[in-house]
């Protein structure tokens, strides 16, 4: 592959000893330099194909933006955590409120899961009262009538964007599940970007979960209009199985347990998936496994296996049990009533 430079040898050599000299002894990171380097090309080659000052604002603010998250979440990379989203304007006497703050405070103070809100006031506020300051984490946007964080996250783990799309990237990338509480225009375009996100395969498997008080019916009009987008062929059957709803927040803290007590990751190793779990498969269960989703496969059968050699190179939990899949990348939602039965199947063998 041809390398990623400015085209001119001497610079090239001193950007190189540059980084070189910059990175060297720095946590570890050496075998990164040639990103780096990467990073600081196009930032070179934006400038000099004469690009607009606003369009370079845009890409300083948001490296910034990304390089302080990055840094803020690296310290829990660890800890599991939870996503919840819903309304800015949900007031406490609501039971909405109420019911993201005790969902919050049971993932937090029960299951020690981390919880991450907008940082606003309404669900996120409660999300984060739940959670204590201890828990939880604050994604905030600045907007011109909503600029002040809520007083429950803590300072060490508040981040404040500029940009919504730096913001929903966060989200996404340091979440493990999902809890979504009525809303308005953000909270859909965050739950539909979420589902996209997981449909197109351009996001790992995760759970989905979408909530509210009993009696209060903000899900049901959306449910219609899902369905309708399914029977109109706009989505695939299978595509409403990406996510499940509850008035419960036993229910919904048990929902995101019972995948995660099984299932662990995914990766692609020379075109097919790799999924990792912590119970090994029966042989029965793979068979039944090769009858019933044999649809999602290009070619040949689910199959158990050992750490692949790539895995192997980059020591990549070589601990877990495997399962391998050419699967046709398209059909996400049976992908996922595969993981559940992957998922149930060990629950009972546990029982």
């Amino acid at each position: 592959m041809r390398s990623y430079q400015l085209g001119e040898p001497e610079l090239d050599q001193r950007l190189e000893a540059l980084v070189r000299d910059a990175v060297s002894g720095h946590s570890g990171h050496d075998h990164d330099e040639a990103l780096v380097r990467e990073m600081i090309v196009s930032i070179l080659k934006m400038h000099r194909d004469d690009t607009d000052r606003g369009d370079l604002k845009i890409v300083n603010s948001a490296l910034k933006e990304l390089r302080y998250s990055f840094l803020v979440f690296s310290r829990y990379r660890e800890t599991p955590k939870v996503t919840v989203y819903g309304s800015a304007r949900t007031a406490p006497e609501n039971p909405n409120y109420e019911l993201a703050a005790e969902f919050a405070n049971l993932m937090a103070d029960t299951h020690q899961w981390m919880v991450v809100t907008g940082a606003g006031p309404g669900i996120m506020e409660a999300g984060n009262l739940g959670a204590g300051t201890d828990y939880g984490f604050g994604v905030n946007i600045r907007l011109p009538f909503e600029a002040d964080p809520n007083p429950y996250v803590h300072e060490s783990r508040l981040i404040n964007f500029k940009y919504f799309f730096t913001r929903k990237l966060m989200f996404v990338k340091e979440s493990d599940a999902f809890a979504v509480f009525p809303g308005g225009f953000g909270t859909q375009d965050e739950t539909f970007e979420l589902l996209t996100l997981i449909q197109t395969g351009k996001s790992d498997m995760h759970p989905i979960v979408l909530m509210e008080a009993a009696g209060t019916n903000y899900w049901d009009e959306w449910f219609k209009f899902v369905s309708a987008l399914r029977d109109q062929g706009m989505i695939a059957p299978d595509d409403t199985s990406l996510f499940t709803y509850t008035n419960s927040a036993e229910e919904a803290a048990a929902e995101i347990r019972r995948f995660y007590n099984n299932y662990h990751s995914q990766r692609y190793v020379d075109g097919k998936l790799v999924l990792r779990l912590k119970h090994e498969p029966s042989e029965s269960l793979v068979a039944e496994l090769n009858d019933e989703f044999a649809d999602i496969l290009v070619s040949g059968t689910i199959e158990k296996i050992s750490a692949t050699p790539a895995e192997i190179a980059g020591d990549d939990n070589l601990d877990l049990a495997r399962i391998r899949l050419h699967f046709d990348r398209r059909h996400l939602g049976r992908l996922r009533l595969l993981v559940d039965r992957l998922n149930a199947a060990a629950q009972d063998s546990l029982a």
